[in-house]
């Protein structure tokens, strides 16, 4: 049985890394799914893949932190594939690295728009249609950066991805009554294009490898199944939840 059979998500950032293998994954699993990012290119191969193995996909391309392409995002849910039950706001940006006092309020704003302003913006059209279905699940991909772990450098990039949390927290608070449930994803580190902006040297990925206590990075597909976790029923009684998945970076200190 698919877990999600007959479903509808939205996932952002997906033209590459955790975004683009959930988006394949909800596919398999069967939901209809509209996939965001900025590259149009990447996204129409990603619906071409998704189509070749069966599966239902469109693309809307833009940038997540215009709020009238989280409208546009819903109403090809709601066009395309009829409504609105999973959102996956997971398109984020790790901002310029330097020590805080050297961070300049132009990089502060733009990751904190990317990263937290654009999440507000994406559930706040979201919610609505997923009421009307009668409920949803909506996922925010945070990190263990800020939330557990504070690392030089990543101001901005902490900040946003912890206020997610208290962002779904709220979500969960205001709308569990009413059949909508929001959680927060914390990855680990994770072999995407993003997190090898990060660990861009071998030494430094041999750095980042060791603070896990599994020492090794995540593939994106481990990310995307604890995604599906969220989005799906297995995850039914779970809201306003924190959920680490982190390779044991919070509790290793070997």
């Amino acid at each position: 049985m698919k877990q999600l059979k007959d479903k509808v998500a939205i996932v952002t950032g997906a033209s590459s890394g955790i975004g683009y293998e959930a988006a394949k994954l909800f596919a398999r699993e069967g939901a209809g799914v509209v996939v965001c990012a900025r590259r149009a290119a990447q996204l129409n191969a990603l619906v071409a893949e998704i189509a070749g193995a069966g599966g239902r996909a469109v693309a809307v391309a833009g940038d997540v932190t215009d709020e009238a392409l989280s409208a546009r995002l819903v109403e090809a849910a709601l066009d395309v594939f009829g409504g609105l039950d999973i959102a996956f706001n997971n398109a984020g940006m790790t901002g310029h690295a330097c020590p805080m006092d050297e961070l300049s309020i132009e990089d502060w704003r733009r990751t904190l728009d990317v990263n937290l302003t654009a999440a507000f913006l994406g559930a706040k059209h979201q919610v609505p249609a997923m009421l009307a279905r009668g409920g949803g699940s909506l996922i925010f991909t945070s990190t263990f950066v800020g939330h557990v772990v504070g690392f030089p450098g990543m101001a901005a990039y902490a900040a946003s991805k912890a206020g997610l949390v208290g962002l779904c927290r709220v979500i969960a608070a205001e709308y569990g009554a009413r059949g909508i449930r929001a959680n927060a994803l914390l990855p680990g580190g994770t072999d995407t294009p993003m997190g090898r902006s990060v660990a861009n040297t071998p030494e430094a990925l041999t750095f980042v490898q060791n603070l896990h206590a599994l020492k090794r990075l995540a593939q994106p597909a481990e990310i995307a199944r604890s995604a599906l976790f969220l989005a799906s029923d297995a995850s039914s009684f779970m809201t306003g939840a924190a959920m680490v998945v982190d390779g044991g970076v919070s509790i290793s200190r070997t």
